[in-house]
């Protein structure tokens, strides 16, 4: 997709701003002669005045991004976990500006801390081979691949986390130039009500259900022993926190769409002229490019996310179904940490998937409905036209969100996902039966 400079946002909307025409036409202090004009024309004259002087604002300013990007601090105690677990070593390098470098000293610790952690899991990963080796129970096997598979990730880390960190934080700058830009037209500020709150439970509620979770396994589990947690904390928290991420940037999209839509339908009650909507036209691209920037800077994170919650839940479930075949139902540690795993992943897929589908909804329908509501008679043909080329922007950018063409992520990946892990599971199931059968048949012989 062919993405607009963000030079070429900001020229189109001061052009539509008429900045430079309003800043001499309504100049409140010359002009004397508004204090006898009735209330409506004072107060279009104000507010023109208002919309002429944040025409100056530069989206392109450091400082001024800064101040207006709420999004960011809002939920900057994501990222500083991100960066302390070495996963997204990403920096607020100066006002406004979020970059990645690789002799920056956030780099610099990810890498020494992601290689001493390399030597815990290599040395965690070959006692849960040699267990994997040892046993002939078929639960314990299951579970052995379980905590083999629990600690790929860790080897993901380069590729999925560092190697997309550019990208990512020309994303994350991206926020800080659109909310400057929705200040300039709207006059007012971008809010994320609850935002920060509810990232405090989050961050805190990812680093405790990953530290619960591992506590339990070395208490119930045999042979795992208490200082094989320390491999599996950063990677489980990363998994959870991962989920959070991806919640929040839907979530920053959702409300800002909300927003934006909710002022573009109260500046049109005011006033309906070919000039607002030209505006909110470049504002609603901006929040739409944003939107796929949100999938492609993520594509290999969040696809390699997807993998390890399909090959996770299939076995999970695989295991469980196939120890309640050979013993019923027995209600053992080992069958319910089965069907616990496979719920986890399963939870994490579903606000994966349900989390995108329901901001890409809102992206288009505020401004739209709005839009379809207007009365073309009631305006001028610059209007008109304008109306047609916000229509048109909308069919011709949908919003999906996309891992660069590779899925859409929105409810039909959760039920394709679900088919699929279906079809294994069935496959998996009838290679069992077949064994089980089998050996009946061979034990039949033998007496």
């Amino acid at each position: 997709m062919y993405m607009i400079p963000d030079d070429e946002y900001d020229m189109n909307i001061k052009h539509a701003m008429l900045h430079a025409d309003l800043g001499q036409i309504y100049d409140l202090s010359k002009e004397k002669r508004n204090l006898v004009l009735p209330y409506e024309d004072r107060h279009k004259k104000i507010r023109d005045k208002k919309r002429a002087e944040r025409a100056q604002l530069n989206s392109a300013d450091g400082d001024t991004a800064e101040i207006n990007d709420q999004f960011y601090r809002d939920h900057k105690l994501l990222l500083v976990l991100f960066r302390v677990l070495a996963v997204m070593p990403i920096t607020r390098s100066s006002p406004g500006r979020v970059t990645f470098k690789w002799k920056s000293l956030a780099t610099i610790y990810a890498v020494f801390f992601y290689i001493a952690m390399t030597v815990v899991v290599f040395y965690v990963g070959r006692e849960r081979i040699r267990i994997l080796s040892e046993t002939k129970k078929f639960d314990e096997k299951i579970y052995a691949y379980i905590f083999l598979i629990f600690l790929v990730p860790h080897f993901w880390i380069p590729f999925v986390g560092w190697g997309v960190a550019k990208e990512v934080a020309v994303y994350k700058t991206m926020w800080g130039s659109f909310q400057v830009r929705y200040y300039r037209v709207t006059g007012r500020n971008l809010v994320f009500p609850r935002l920060k709150m509810l990232l405090y439970f989050i961050s805190i509620g990812c680093v405790l259900c990953a530290l619960l979770f591992l506590m339990s396994l070395s208490a119930l589990l045999e042979g795992f022993l208490l200082w094989h947690t320390s491999a599996y904390f950063h990677i489980i928290t990363m998994i959870n926190m991962n989920c959070a991420l991806w919640y929040i940037n839907c979530r920053g999209i959702k409300e800002a769409s909300k927003s934006l839509s909710n002022s573009f339908k109260e500046d049109l009650h005011e006033d309906i002229n070919a000039q607002i909507i030209s505006q909110y036209r470049y504002l609603w691209l901006n929040l739409s490019e944003m939107l796929q920037a949100l999938g492609n800077a993520y594509a290999r994170t969040y696809s390699t996310y997807c993998l390890f919650m399909f090959v996770n839940i299939t076995i999970a479930i695989y295991g469980a179904v196939s120890e309640i075949f050979d013993h019923g139902f027995r209600f053992s540690f080992k069958e319910m940490g089965l069907l616990v795993d496979a719920t986890y992943c399963s939870i994490l897929l579903f606000v994966f998937c349900d989390c995108s589908h329901k901001s890409t909804l809102t992206v288009a329908q505020g401004v739209q409905d709005t839009l379809l509501s207007l009365n073309l008679f009631n305006v001028d043909l610059p209007t008109q036209k304008e109306i047609d080329l916000f229509i048109q922007a909308i069919e011709m950018n949908p919003a999906v969100v996309s891992l660069k063409g590779y899925a859409d992520v929105n409810r039909e990946l959760l039920s394709s996902s679900i088919a699929t892990i279906t079809i294994y599971l069935i496959v998996l199931l009838q290679f069992k039966l077949s064994l089980v059968t089998q050996y009946t048949h061979v034990a039949a012989h033998s007496t």
